[in-house]
């Protein structure tokens, strides 16, 4: 009989605590989309990343004019020239490799420059949503756009144009 009241209360409880809970839903996409400095953003990092992506390919563009004109001349080139010519030529592709390395890599300017530029703008999204969060007494925020295992979640608990009006974008 000891066990079933103290089974009977440990459900009891735990039924108690879950329902205690407050969550709340964002869409960090949808938010983001809706503060104009992100957009300005985006579209400079496009830009620039635009701009390397050009140089990268006018490094390629070049290396392979090289190996055209090699492949036209091979025939009156001696062994010497041939070497000299191939080892140009794969000098000019490593460059272009380094150079789309330095731009692009995973520790890359361009990786660099998002985050110097990105971080302030999710910083301040990401206080707005605590404060929301401290003040409404919620204990869980997920992000519907990240979270792929949420199938159905009510529109009552997003808080997304809360967010919006807290960073001072009225939706």
């Amino acid at each position: 009989m000891k066990r079933i009241i103290a089974l009977f209360s440990v459900i009891f409880l735990c039924t108690f605590a879950a329902s205690a809970q407050k969550f709340a839903l964002i869409d960090w996409e949808y938010i983001l989309k809706n503060i104009p400095a992100y957009e300005m953003t985006n579209e400079q990092l496009s830009q620039i990343s635009q701009k390397w992506q050009n140089e990268v390919e006018a490094i390629q563009q070049e290396a392979q004019n090289m190996y055209k004109t090699y492949q036209s001349n091979l025939v009156f080139l001696s062994p010497e020239m041939k070497t000299k010519r191939e080892e140009e030529i794969v000098k000019k592709e490593q460059e272009a490799q380094e150079l789309k390395r330095k731009y692009f890599g995973a520790d890359g300017e361009l990786y660099k420059k998002r985050e110097s530029l990105m971080k302030p703008i999710q910083d301040e999204v990401y206080n707005a949503v605590k404060e929301i969060s401290e003040q409404k007494g919620y204990q869980l925020v997920v992000d519907r756009a990240s979270a792929m295992s949420i199938i159905f979640a009510s529109p009552k608990i997003d808080i997304s144009n809360e967010v919006l009006i807290r960073l001072g974008y009225s939706k």
